[in-house]
Formats: structure tokens, sequence, C-alpha cells
């Protein structure tokens, strides 16, 4: 990595001994590199192994308030692009459809099938939990959550708030993570 790339990678928030590394930033502070591999690994959970009706890339990505998370490990495919890292997990905090209701959605949670059931998933959707705590600790965030992941976001504090609906081609259910009251 030379001082170009280090200027455009985002800080770490944090290095396990495994060498994973979890981000936070907006769209413009993404070296061009991590960026292709996050839409990569998207493109590959959604759309070739879930089979999504929907294209992924919706423009919320370019939003000047959409703040995009991911954890990344050592990989070869990261070296051969130059980077020490590649993106394994990765998800969007965005505001919700009404801006003027102070509600975050979490969206496009994507954790590659190879590292899934190691903890990735729920580190980063924690991590984005206490982000938004931190940042507006009085906001409701949203979800819409594949319904055969209900039970794992309501272990995180998330309450279903619809019947099951297709999004994508795919069954999800809405749900919502108020605030702790004071």
């Amino acid at each position: 990595m030379n001082d170009t790339d280090a200027a455009l990678a985002p800080a770490p928030e944090h290095v396990r001994s495994d060498g994973a590394v979890l981000r936070r930033a907006l769209l413009a502070e993404i070296d061009p590199r991590t960026l292709y591999l996050l839409v990569t690994l998207r493109q590959d959970v959604f759309a070739m192994e879930q089979g999504a009706t929907d294209a992924d890339l919706d423009g919320r990505d370019l939003e000047s308030t959409t703040t995009l998370m991911w954890i990344e490990v050592p990989s070869p495919a990261a070296t051969s692009c130059g980077l020490e890292r590649e993106p394994v997990a990765h998800l969007r905090i965005l505001p919700g459809e009404d801006r003027a209701a102070g509600i975050l959605r979490i969206g496009r949670v994507a954790v590659r099938a190879d590292h899934r059931r190691g903890g990735l998933g729920r580190r980063l959707m924690r991590a984005a939990l206490e982000h938004i705590e931190e940042k507006a600790p009085a906001t409701e965030v949203h979800i819409d959550a594949q319904a055969y992941l209900e039970q794992w976001y309501a272990s995180m504090g998330f309450e279903t708030v619809s019947e099951m609906f297709m999004e994508a081609g795919i069954e999800h259910v809405a749900m919502v993570r108020r605030p702790a009251r004071a």
C-alpha cells in the first residue's frame, strides 16, 4: 500500500488478532478498488447466490448521508487488487424514506458465504447500532429483514412490525429497533 492508498483508506474502527478490520466511510471516502470489492460482495450474495430480482444499485449509496460499513480480512483477492484486505461483510446506514421522521435504516446486510457463522454479521450489526446510538441516540432503526433471519435480528433488539412480504423475490419482514428509554 503506498501513501496515496493509505490516504484513501478509511481509518480502521477495530483490528482483531485474525487481521479482520471493521471500517466505516461515506462513499466518496472509499478507495475505488475497495468499492469495487464491496459491490462485488453484494452482487455475489444478493444476485448470484440469492437470486434477488431487483437491482442492488439503487442510487442510495450515492447520497451524502449514507454510511457504508464493512469488515475486511487479508486475502489473495485483496493482494491481487493491490490492497491488504478484502471486504467479506457489509451493510449501509441511511435515512428512512421519510427523512423528516428522524428514522434511520440499515440495509444491504451481506456476509460472504464462506465467512458466515463466524460472528462477522453480528459484529457488523452491533457496530452499526453503536454508531447510530452514538450519533443519534433517540432514533428508531428500521430494517427489512429476510424472513429466515427474523429471530437473529430479534436477538439484537429488533421487533417485527409487519406480515411477511416479497422484496426482490425474497421473503422479508419489516422490523424496528426503538431507542432505549432514558
